[in-house]
């Protein structure tokens, strides 16, 4: 693999993840799920949520804004190895957000991702999510309410 193709991989690979987080934070799950290969994997072992799969992506997210009221995540930069046309990564990310039950906090995790060059650019295989540090103090803020027509 030349020098400019793993600079292009590593540009593709940010900006699949970069995906990830838009489409989290817009709640657009049927994106979300296209970001993975049929058969990828979004495991987050402390929620406990397991999901194997485009279809089981799709559904989670359907439910979630019934689950939560919002949530904000920071993702940051992390490593890349590449292995021919896979590779691994991990980013790093801090979250906050409160459920509809009154439950929250603040979080600091790390993805670790296995990625697969497809036909239709690199993928996710797997995305773990490792919570690192995390605070369920309830956030005293809130959305900005939009303000009233004068």
């Amino acid at each position: 693999m030349s020098d400019f193709q793993t600079i292009a991989d590593r540009v593709e690979i940010e900006a699949l993840r970069g995906e990830f987080t838009d489409a989290v934070m817009m709640r657009e799950y049927d994106r979300l799920a296209l970001l993975f290969t049929p058969d990828g994997a979004l495991r987050m072992p402390n929620i406990p949520v397991e999901l194997q799969g485009q279809e089981a992506i799709r559904a989670w997210g359907r439910r979630v804004p019934d689950v939560v009221d919002f949530l904000v995540q920071n993702t940051h930069p992390g490593m890349i190895r590449f292995d021919g046309d896979t590779a691994s990564g991990r980013a790093y990310m801090s979250e906050v957000g409160r459920a509809r039950d009154g439950r929250g906090g603040l979080n600091y995790a790390i993805y670790h991702d296995r990625y697969l060059r497809t036909r239709d650019g690199w993928k996710f295989a797997e995305r773990v999510y490792e919570v690192r540090y995390e605070d369920t103090s309830p956030p005293a803020g809130s959305p900005p309410r939009p303000a009233e027509d004068s």
